[in-house]
């Protein structure tokens, strides 16, 4: 595969408290605005605390999840007395950072998550990006204390409904386990880690070093799973077996374990075998999903350098 010259990136947003209660996005973003950081080498970094009132409350969101507001008919979409504040609000960081789709949009746009799941390090994108790509392939290099994967969803970019799709490119980092609510310090560095990795390889691809090229592992999604439901009242009657708990990204055979009843039965995988992920995500109850399922895939993905002035 031949090398591919891409724009030089000027600007990146480091983004966090986009859900209110996780909290390590919340600290990384303060501190960075404590120190500061204004500059990386060439680059612009702009600092987002994108859902302060969802942070002030400790909560995931007001009125409804600010990470689903962001498809170009929502971002377009007439405000009214009704329009929940998310909404508001992602216009608001649409006009910040984007628009969304335009030139004008800011190069980069990295987005910090927690999960409750057993996940490791995470980097969540839409479609094939060589720069994110190669970031995700850097940090992965450079990373020794966690396990650091990719998780690619296969969604056009006016459907993808989160914040990093505002940018040129855009990735989320999701970091876990941490509880809601509370900021664990061997987490915290984990991002800290990540978001500081970005920023040298910002520096250094300006600054026409080249990447490069080579086969990457990625996760895509195939389909959510939720949990047993009684027919009548819609309540849960079955937990994460304890088999499959804290086990994510570990392939899921027919005849695994994935649920125990409240009574006591196991029930079991069936179908392909496929990767879980997001397993007992505390925020996904309310979506209706247990966890997750992904097919793994071997990208191959170019070398790249920087086009010269």
């Amino acid at each position: 595969m031949d090398r591919v010259s891409l724009s030089p990136l000027s600007s990146v947003a480091i983004c966090g408290g986009t859900h209110g209660n996780e909290l390590s996005g919340v600290y990384i973003v303060r501190e960075m605005q404590k120190q500061k950081v204004g500059k990386a080498g060439s680059v612009s970094v702009t600092t987002v605390l994108t859902n302060p009132l969802a942070v002030d409350a400790c909560r995931r969101y007001i009125e409804t999840d600010l990470n689903r507001c962001f498809t170009s008919a929502l971002l377009s979409a007439p405000i009214t007395d009704s329009t929940p504040f998310e909404l508001r609000r992602a216009q608001e960081l649409n006009a910040l950072l984007g628009p969304k789709g335009s030139q004008e949009a800011v190069d980069l746009v990295c987005d910090i998550h927690n999960t409750t799941a057993n996940m490791g390090l995470c980097l969540i994108f839409y479609s094939l990006d060589w720069i994110t790509m190669h970031i995700f392939k850097y940090i992965q290099s450079k990373m020794t204390s966690v396990p650091v994967r990719a998780i690619q969803l296969d969604t056009p970019v006016s459907e993808a409904y989160s914040l990093e799709s505002v940018g040129k490119h855009g990735f989320s980092i999701e970091v876990g386990p941490q509880p809601n609510g509370l900021v664990r310090a061997d987490i915290y560095n984990t991002v800290k880690e990540a978001v500081d990795l970005t920023l040298e390889w910002l520096q250094e691809f300006n600054s026409g070093t080249t990447f490069e090229g080579g086969e990457v592992e990625a996760y895509n999604l195939v389909k959510s799973i939720d949990y047993p439901r009684d027919p009548t009242t819609n309540e849960i009657t079955a937990a994460i077996h304890p088999e499959l708990q804290d086990n994510d990204f570990k392939l899921l055979q027919s005849g695994d374990p994935i649920f125990q009843s409240f009574s006591g039965e196991t029930v079991k995988h069936e179908g392909e075998e496929l990767y879980p992920f997001f397993v007992n995500e505390c925020a996904y109850y309310e979506k209706k999903i247990a966890f997750h399922l992904a097919q793994k895939n071997t990208l191959i993905v170019p070398s790249i350098s920087a086009k010269k002035g």
